[in-house]
């Protein structure tokens, strides 16, 4: 249990480097915590620094969710080596949510990170890669139809355990309830969003609504 203490505690480190706050020092010290909706992620990099600024970002928090999950549990650490009481795919899941869970809560910015999607794409690049394009499918299409980057966020993290369920179970238990967990954990992260489109106070990206009636 020490091997997996140790690599989960690893793979939380490396999610607690935010990609926003990587470029901001480059930019000059940006933060853009105080900016926007004073989120940390990509969205927000997005509208308030603009397309090269978001790219950075995404790469480093994509990059973060790939190296958590698909090197961080098979580092050989010295003294403690691998504990074969310790499943290597439950191991392996287990860094995958710690990267998501310090992207969310990182220890190095006072625990006011993102929300986790862009880490959590990262995690199923290794873990699920055929997960990609139904979960990119679903977020363009929410999207397009409602203009809502956070509720896209959403629904695109609930298809990936309903495409598990559908095509992969039973045998692929163990990645379906990774899935089902990170989706319900994104949502617990967009609750903000949530309250804010109950208010009717959610911003829309209209520019990516491209079927909505145009104003005469």
């Amino acid at each position: 249990m020490l091997e997996l203490a140790i690599k989960f505690l690893l793979s939380y480190f490396l999610g607690s480097i935010m990609g926003s706050m990587v470029m901001g020092r480059i930019r000059g010290g940006i933060d853009i915590r105080t900016m926007g909706s004073g989120n940390a992620g990509g969205t927000n990099a997005l509208r308030t620094q603009g397309l090269s600024f978001a790219l950075g970002v995404m790469v480093i928090d994509i990059g973060k969710g790939i190296i958590g999950t698909g090197v961080v549990p098979g580092i050989d650490l010295p003294i403690v080596g691998a504990s074969p009481d310790v499943s290597r795919e439950w191991l392996t899941l287990c860094c995958a949510a710690a990267s998501v869970i310090g992207h969310v809560w990182p220890m190095w910015h006072q625990f006011r990170g993102g929300k986790g999607a862009a880490t959590l794409v990262g995690t199923l690049i290794v873990l699920a890669p055929f997960l990609l394009l139904p979960v990119l499918a679903v977020w363009v299409l929410v999207l397009v139809l409602s203009g809502f980057v956070g509720l896209s966020t959403m629904l695109a993290a609930f298809s990936a355990p309903v495409v598990l369920a559908l095509v992969r179970l039973p045998d692929d238990q163990p990645i379906f309830i990774y899935c089902t967990v990170m989706a319900m954990y994104i949502v617990f992260s967009h609750r903000s969003n949530l309250s804010r489109m109950r208010s009717g106070e959610e911003t829309k990206l209209t520019r990516a609504m491209i079927f909505r009636r145009k104003p005469t």
